[in-house]
């Protein structure tokens, strides 16, 4: 009889109908629910608001999706019966542009499933207003909605909770808007960090914080200071309420470093920094938040020539300096390292005296002159017109070598530009200062040939003296080649034939040695005619065309 019974209600269950049945058992994951059918059905607990809330024996409504599956137990929802239910009581409430209260149920393809009476979809756009990375995190939860679209026939709700989250936030935008002023401080939270900046959330309303506005000191990115998801406290700087627009101040919020800065750090003071960055001209010393001064690579030593700041210092350097100016409208401070230590320089003159002898290692070798260190740091200069009387040093290495100890006499010094110019044929007197007396036309003299030219010898004379010999003036025969008829170290007589006192030249003649006084002024013409049709090369011309 039961089981003609049984197969008598089965008869009547219809697949697609909402049906009554039993609660037979609550377990974890699934009630069981008996329909009067040949077996019980089982429906998952996740179609339950609140387990606790079901007992067992109570009769509920379920929808029949299917009389019998693969094992033979009938397939039941309880959540589609409800909808099913309630589609029409949301389709009277409820209408596009209005606002619902649903929960999140399950996460599908392109968004969430949320329970409000029936299943609407909630697209992952309109979940936030930056689109979530993470949907499990709202499964379970509650919020309200704006319905943005219902298609009858499909039977099918699409869902907004950004549009409503956004509206809200306009709202409170206006109404910040409309109460701010600059000047208020007022509290947000760090909503993004770019290069430039931050996004500080105002409840409603974004404000910018520039990474100028952040710190009186030096930062290179704003993630120095600022951490996403902080609160911090601002300065409203601007306004534009037509642009809805802010602009926030954060070190604006604590006094500017620069208010009293020449009470604070008067001229010559003596101050303590940090090395904070080293450019091409000098050093960045940071001797308090937001105040920065700069030692210039002049302003490092006194002696040495400091030619890049990383010679001397490295960024994080804790050094001592002092106060050389302050430019307060434009936020400079020049300092300097070098005034810790007396100048070297302030006794230079006590020291070397005009006229004085030195004595000191050749350091340095230029194309115009050797500079000489006397001290630790104090150099003189030995020009090449300085180096002798006699001969015309076209290049310096012609008469010193780098290292070598040298004599000299002060010339001159130039404190205000650090220069000291010595010189080293002032250590003996000037031979052409009575060159008439040594040397006088018609004079046969002998001499070491020095230099070999193309155009014709150097004869070192007395007293380091050079005389020149022109080709010409070598034989009464043509002479192709003079290394053909003379070689440095040869032993020569000669006759002056030319003394020239404003260019310090003294011309000579082999061939004229034996002369007579007529003959001896003919030659004479001759070598002043060579001179004045330009065939004559002054000593210096033909010096830098000396072989050896």
């Amino acid at each position: 009889m039961e089981e003609l019974l049984a197969q008598t209600t089965f008869d009547k269950l219809k697949e697609g109908s909402i049906i009554k049945g039993t609660i037979t058992e609550i377990r974890q994951t699934e009630v069981v629910v008996d329909i009067g059918g040949k077996s019980e059905g089982l429906i998952s607990a996740s179609e339950f608001a609140d387990l606790g809330d079901l007992q067992i024996g109570e009769e509920i409504e379920i929808y029949l999706e299917k009389l019998e599956d693969r094992d033979g137990n009938p397939v039941l929802s309880f959540d589609r019966a409800e909808q099913k239910k309630n589609w029409d009581n949301i389709i009277t409430k409820c209408e596009e542009g209005s606002i619902v209260q649903g929960r999140v149920k399950s996460k599908v393809k392109g968004g969430l499933i949320v329970a409000m009476g029936v299943d609407a979809f909630l697209p992952a756009s309109h979940i936030d207003i930056q689109p979530p990375k993470n949907l499990d995190q709202y499964i379970g939860q509650t919020y309200d909605y704006k319905v943005l679209k219902i298609n009858l026939e499909r039977k099918n709700i699409v869902l907004s909770r950004r549009e409503l989250i956004e509206e809200q936030r306009s709202s409170k935008r206006r109404e910040l808007l409309e109460k701010i002023n600059p000047g208020d401080l007022v509290k947000g939270v760090v909503k993004n960090i770019t290069d430039f900046g931050a996004f500080i959330d105002l409840d409603g309303m974004d404000g910018l914080l520039h990474i100028t506005d952040m710190s009186w000191g030096r930062i290179s990115h704003p993630s120095e200071m600022l951490k996403q998801g902080e609160e911090i406290e601002v300065m409203i700087l601007e306004i534009n309420r037509d642009k809805e627009r802010v602009s926030l101040g954060l070190k604006q919020t604590k006094s500017n470093p620069w208010e009293n800065i020449e009470n604070k750090y008067p001229i010559g003071a003596h101050v303590m920094g940090k090395v904070v960055n080293l450019v091409p001209y000098g050093a960045f010393i940071e001797i308090e938040e937001g105040v920065e001064g700069l030692v210039h690579v002049t302003e490092m030593s006194w002696t040495k020539r400091i030619t890049k700041p990383s010679e001397l210092l490295r960024v994080g350097d804790d050094v001592e300096a002092v106060v050389l100016g302050i430019q307060k409208d434009e936020e400079k401070i020049s300092l300097g390292i070098r005034q810790l230590e007396p100048n070297p320089w302030d006794m230079v003159v006590h020291n070397y005296p005009v006229g004085a002898h030195v004595h000191g290692k050749v350091r340095n070798i230029t194309t115009y002159g050797a500079f000489v260190e006397l001290e630790e740091g104090i150099d003189g200069m030995v020009h090449v017109s300085d180096m002798s009387w006699t001969r015309k040093v076209n290049h310096p290495s012609e008469v010193l070598k780098k290292g070598e100890e040298v004599d000299a006499v002060v010339l001159d010094v130039d404190t205000g530009n650090q220069r000291i110019s010595l010189g080293m044929k002032q250590l003996a007197e000037d031979p052409w200062g009575d060159i008439n007396g040594r040397f006088r036309i018609g004079d046969v003299v002998t001499g070491v040939v020095s230099k070999i030219t193309s155009f014709g010898a150097f004869v070192e004379l007395q007293d380091q003296i050079d005389g020149l010999v022109h080709i010409s003036q070598i034989s009464e025969d043509r002479v192709e080649k003079i290394k053909d008829v003379l070689n440095v170290g040869d032993d020569v007589s000669a006759r002056v034939i030319k003394v020239d006192l404003d260019e310090r030249r003294i011309g000579l003649s082999i061939k004229a040695a034996n002369y007579n006084d007529e003959q001896l002024a003919a030659e004479t013409q001759t070598y002043d005619s060579m001179k004045e049709g330009g065939d004559l090369m002054n000593l210096g011309d033909i010096l830098d065309q000396a072989t050896k």
